[in-house]
């Protein structure tokens, strides 16, 4: 590693720490997290929910996606219903997963088209496993694995290489000579692992989310048949994206 390299893998990770900085907006993210610690009443979480509009349609549109994949039978016609089903892992990871996009958006060239690249691939990785999953459930395969918990993994698969771009595009937006895109490149290609372990932990993320992105990608094992990681395994090794292959 350059001391080039080194510098800005240092600078980085601060920035990957910042939850405040990589997120952006807050205000709702904050107590929502805390109302589902603390396993608030669901009129709690509503009205929380509720005050991000934004935020509403999207958790409604997303719950439904399992609707539109054959995996649950009853479609959520209020934020209400939504909230109920998805339960208070499935909300936070999708409220968090919805900032971070809202986030990116806010970046300059090139950074906002790479890193839009990667959502746009983490939204693929999301369809291609809750249709996985649909295939496994009419072979038969009754697995008990969640079509939300599925889709909020595979929204995490390149979580390391969205965060730590991220970083790298605040980071520049400080220099007074720009550092180029093959430093981040070849820290993103030889530090990948680490970074996306710095990114959930910094964030905030809960254990078993970043438990079944470790198996997901190899570097963890389990002999639990109902890991959504393990399934989730299948697709990113297919698509020759895991951090350990196989």
């Amino acid at each position: 590693m350059t001391n080039l390299e080194q510098r800005v893998l240092t600078q980085v990770s601060a920035i990957i720490s910042n939850e405040e900085q990589v997120i952006g907006r807050r205000g709702i993210l904050v107590p929502l997290k805390k109302a589902l610690i603390n396993e608030a009443n669901i009129k709690i979480i509503i009205d929380i929910v509720s005050e991000d509009p934004a935020l509403a349609a999207h958790l409604l549109l997303r719950s439904n996606t399992a609707v539109s994949a054959g995996l649950v039978s009853t479609k959520n016609r209020s934020i209400k219903d939504a909230l109920i089903r998805l339960g208070q892992v499935n909300i936070y990871r999708y409220a968090f997963s919805f900032y971070l996009k809202e986030r990116l958006d806010e970046l300059e060239e090139p950074y906002k088209k790479l890193v839009k690249g990667y959502w746009k691939l983490n939204e693929v990785i999301a369809v291609d496993s809750v249709s996985l999953l649909r295939e496994e459930t009419d072979k038969g395969n009754a697995l008990k694995i969640d079509a939300d918990e599925m889709q909020t993994l595979a929204l995490f698969s390149v979580f390391g290489q969205v965060i730590t771009l991220t970083a790298f595009a605040y980071l520049n937006s400080e220099q007074e000579k720009p550092i180029s895109l093959k430093v981040i490149k070849s820290l993103i290609d030889s530090h990948q692992q680490t970074l996306s372990i710095e990114a959930f932990e910094s964030l905030g993320l809960d254990d078993d989310l970043r438990n079944e992105f470790l198996i997901a990608h190899n570097l963890q094992q389990t002999t639990n048949p109902d890991s959504a990681g393990l399934l989730l395994r299948r697709v990113l090794s297919k698509r020759g994206l895991l951090i350990n292959p196989l």
